[in-house]
């Protein structure tokens, strides 16, 4: 991956900002305190360390906010929560009166900007027993190396709801969502240029002016007083409609796969063996899960075997030596060697639940989608009618209702939009009537349903040359886009500029003479590249995650980092996609009034 980023990425620049905000801040020799989180913050530190990392920094125990808790009168609180009423509130009910206060002494950091009204009212409250007030703008969570979401998933119903009376609860979210984006910008120390894709939907434009505007707002002094310039990084924000195809597809990379067909939640896999319920966490910590999570899932029922075949062969080489040191070596290494076969028992179950799915129904779907997707077959000739594909899917009576309606959405991207007549036609018939608004509210998004759409489809990179399986054969649209921004082929009036990087951008680091050097510790992870941030207004897809580590290994000089309001899978989007006509009186959103 390129530039190089030391451990994992954005979580450790994440940690590492953290580390030296809040703990370094408040450290005292000897001090435990005891450490007050909310939901949000919850989140955050859990992506990027572990109880093991807060011990060392002094941290005794961790409370969430919102729960009654027992006085501990002798120890000092840590606080780091979210700028909102209902933390505030939970903080204030802590300290109510001297001979109340739940703790010692409180230092108190928040996420992001702190309204004013609520930073009086901790000051008019209990203003003698905070030590620190502090905002650390850190306000989205670290979710891969290369991947951040805001963990705003109800984004998307506002964003894309027909419904008038939202309209100021949406410039909320997007004020809310502008705040969020520019501490992704800060905790990368980048002034990025600001692009957006300007159709078919206003949504990327007014989210790429208030980034702007608070990008200006955030940079306008440094800690010298002096106006911090544009660094050489682009932000290109794009509406969730920019693929619907990426979004529906059954993917068969070994990640993508694993999301769409298993009920993973929370990243936690369950699992069956030797007769026990086991659970386990696929995360980047696991190795071997990040070597293999982005590849074909036939290469990794290949791989994983080999993989147990050559940990066992050493462990059994190391057994044959008698020698006292060798068995030292070889006790200090069985733990080591438990460790390791575990995650490979872990991937091979996971694999084969995957593949249990995929020949059950979901291997005769794959062809169909791709040719559906391409307009081409595998031989790569023309679909003459697209209808006699799709067919065959429709009248099996194997394939759920959610499996019929993607293979309907592919059919309809593809022809760009069909008649109000075929649509009724196909929803009679494949008697989805109750979840008609999955396919019909995609034109929320800006996407030609009915009726077929005048403007031209994009025209896509040839990539007939790459290797490729059969049934996989479709990239996601952000490859295009990730490729050609590095390569500043962008077309400017399809991706207009809010501002612009100091030189012409083309991705390869290369930065003026005059730039005043930074010296931090990013300096040292970044070497001399520039980075490519991507925002996705309304989820983005684990392939999609995928094509940032794939065009970082591409591009040497650039690394990609991508980010969403939330991640997706084709049920659960459906799922929202179907709710987008129906009122929604109450949805909780991050940022609270």
């Amino acid at each position: 991956m390129a530039p190089p980023v030391t451990e994992r990425g954005l979580k450790s620049v994440v940690w590492r900002k953290i580390k030296t905000a809040v703990f370094d801040d408040c450290r005292k020799e000897g001090e435990w305190k005891i450490m007050l989180l909310d939901e949000f913050t919850t989140k955050l530190l859990s992506s990027c360390c572990k109880m093991t990392d807060l011990l060392e920094e002094g941290i005794t125990v961790v409370e969430n906010i919102y729960k009654n808790r027992e006085p501990v009168r002798q120890m000092k609180a840590l606080y780091f929560i979210s700028p909102t009423s209902k933390s505030v509130d939970c903080f204030l009910r802590d300290f109510g009166s001297k001979s109340e206060n739940k703790y010692k002494a409180a230092y108190i950091y928040f996420t992001d900007f702190c309204p004013d009204s609520l930073f009086n009212k901790i000051k008019a409250s209990c203003s003698k027993s905070i030590r620190r007030c502090k905002e650390i703008n850190i306000s989205f969570i670290p979710h891969e190396s290369q991947v951040y979401t805001l963990d705003v998933p109800d984004a998307f119903y506002y964003c894309y709801s027909p419904d008038p009376s939202n309209g100021s609860r949406k410039e909320a979210v997007m004020e809310a969502m502008a705040e969020q984006i520019v501490t992704v910008c800060a905790t990368l120390d980048e002034n990025p240029g600001v692009r957006y894709k300007s159709k078919p939907l206003d949504n990327a434009s007014k989210l790429a002016q208030l980034v702007e505007k608070k990008l200006e707002d955030y940079y306008k002094m440094d800690e010298n007083g002096l106006i911090k310039g544009k660094t050489h990084s682009q932000l290109l924000i794009i509406d969730r409609g920019f693929d619907p195809v990426s979004t529906v597809l059954h993917e068969l990379t070994f990640q993508a796969m694993a999301y769409d067909l298993l009920p993973i939640e929370n990243d936690t896999y369950k699992y069956r063996t030797d007769g026990k319920d086991k659970e386990a966490i696929l995360e980047e910590d696991d190795d071997l899960w990040v070597r293999v999570r982005h590849r074909h899932i036939a290469v990794v029922l290949e791989e994983i075997p080999k993989l147990m075949k050559e940990i066992s062969s050493t462990k059994k080489a190391t057994e044959g030596k008698t020698s006292l040191s060798a068995l030292t070596q070889l006790m200090k290494k069985m733990p080591h060697f438990r460790k390791q076969m575990t995650k490979q028992v872990v991937h091979l179950n996971l694999a084969e639940d995957c593949m249990n799915k995929f020949k059950l129904n979901i291997e005769k779907l794959c062809k169909t989608e791709q040719d559906l997707a391409l307009g081409t077959d595998a031989e790569g000739q023309r679909v003459k009618d697209s209808m006699l594909v799709l067919l065959p899917v429709l009248l099996n009576k194997n394939h759920d209702n959610c499996d019929k309606i993607r293979a309907v959405l592919l059919y309809i991207f593809g022809i760009n939009g069909t008649t109000e007549e075929n649509l009724d036609r196909l929803i009679h018939n494949v008697k989805i009537e109750d979840d008609s608004d999955m396919i019909r509210n995609w034109s929320h998004l800006g996407v030609p349903i009915v009726p077929p759409s005048q403007q031209a489809k994009p025209v896509r990179k040839d990539r007939s040359a790459e290797e490729t399986f059969q049934l996989s054969r479709w990239t996601p649209f952000i490859k295009d886009i990730m490729e050609d921004a590095i390569d500043n082929r962008l077309d400017s009036k399809e991706w207009p500029y809010c501002s612009r990087c100091p030189a012409v951008w083309n991705g390869s680091g290369a930065v003026s003479a005059r730039q005043k050097p930074r010296t931090n510790y990013l300096e040292l992870d970044r070497k001399n590249g520039s980075r490519l941030i991507i925002f996705v207004i309304g989820g983005i897809t684990y392939s999609e995650m995928r094509c940032a580590y794939e065009v970082s290994q591409a591009h040497k000089s650039c690394e990609v980092i991508i980010g969403s309001t939330h991640i997706l899978t084709p049920r659960k989007l459906l799922d929202d996609i179907k709710m987008l006509n129906k009122s929604k009186d109450k949805v909780s959103f991050l940022k609270e009034e």
